[in-house]
């Protein structure tokens, strides 16, 4: 991907102004939780407040969570941080706005359809699909493209044997994923921040990969609504907004599917977005990241670091061409 722009100014202007008020309050001693600019919408507006952690941990404990493969043994992310610093612009484009505005969204009744090429298709209660599989807690990481990141324990299932269960045939070359589209649950879309509703997609061969899961939990509990409740892809070695939140539809299509950010700015978000530090974003370098909780920056992974299992899906192309 070509680099655009890359401004002149201080890392505190680079880096998105939420990360760097943390900093500023882990200096101070400050308790208060940060939030950051609107990156699409203009003007200013009140800052959100989040629920307390108190709160947060009453969500229901996910019974027989057993540990799975693939996980890493970096240190967690406190449950606090990865349920009130959050990208859900659905509800809302600050930091702390998913966490203020997640009591709105309805998880029941809730239903996923299964459409497109595939011998199965059907509509399956969110229950009954998780009656299907043994859920695992998988730790993974999770780096977001402005460069700041967060070690996260999903707990969820793998998407590829759901996928063998469905028989997609020869037709389906990419499965494309859609978002609850509710307005009066999920505020952001309300907004003309991103064309509504969310859509995002994968390569079948990706989507099948075992390190790509469902995930409807994590930290042993129930999903947190702004962490996208009640079930959300995970594939830890893209970039966070691939792991699309709230999902109601699973289509498998021939042709490579329309995805909200490479449809809202085409020149800075790919199809692929696989984490690739040597290719900056046009506005910021990929190179480095702050893991929420840490002041010293350090430098990103290919792949998120998880090369050595992803890298062969990508042989022969040009990741700086198809970013």
């Amino acid at each position: 991907m070509p680099r655009l722009w890359r401004p002149e100014l201080p890392s505190s202007e680079i880096t998105p102004e939420g990360l760097y008020l943390r900093r500023r309050e882990f200096l101070g001693g400050g308790a208060a939780a940060a939030t950051s600019v609107a990156l699409t919408l203009a003007g200013c507006k009140p800052r959100a407040t989040a629920p307390d952690e108190s709160t947060l941990l009453t969500l229901p404990a996910l019974p027989e969570v057993k540990p799975g493969p693939f996980g890493t043994s970096e240190e967690r992310t406190p449950f606090k941080d990865i349920t009130t610093y959050n990208n859900f612009y659905e509800l809302g484009t600050d930091k702390s706005d998913p966490a203020a505005n997640a009591h709105r969204l309805k998880t029941r009744p809730w239903t996923v359809a299964f459409d497109g090429e595939i011998a199965k298709p059907q509509v399956i209660d969110i229950d009954t699909l998780l009656g299907r599989f043994p859920l695992e807690e998988r730790v993974y990481r999770l780096r977001c493209v402005e460069a700041w990141s967060m070690v996260i324990p999903w707990a969820g299932f793998p998407l590829g044997p759901l996928i063998k269960q469905l028989e997609p045939t020869s037709r389906a070359k990419y499965v494309a994923f859609t978002t609850k589209l509710a307005p009066d649950e999920m505020p952001g879309q309300k907004t003309g921040a991103l064309e509504w509703p969310y859509v995002e997609g994968l390569r079948l061969d990706e989507a099948l990969h075992p390190l790509t899961i469902l995930a409807v939990g994590l930290y042993g509990r129930v999903m947190p609504n702004q962490d996208g409740a009640p079930i959300r892809l995970v594939v830890p070695w893209k970039y966070g907004f691939k792991s699309i939140k709230s999902i109601v539809r699973v289509s498998f299509v021939e042709n490579q599917p329309p995805t909200s950010w490479n449809r809202q700015a085409p020149g800075e978000y790919g199809f692929y977005s696989n984490v690739n530090p040597e290719v900056d974003h046009p506005r910021w370098s990929q190179a480095t990241e702050r893991r929420i909780g840490e002041l010293r920056r350090r430098q990103t992974l290919a792949f998120n670091g998880y090369g050595k299992e992803v890298a062969g899906l990508y042989a022969g192309m040009d990741l700086r061409k198809q970013f």
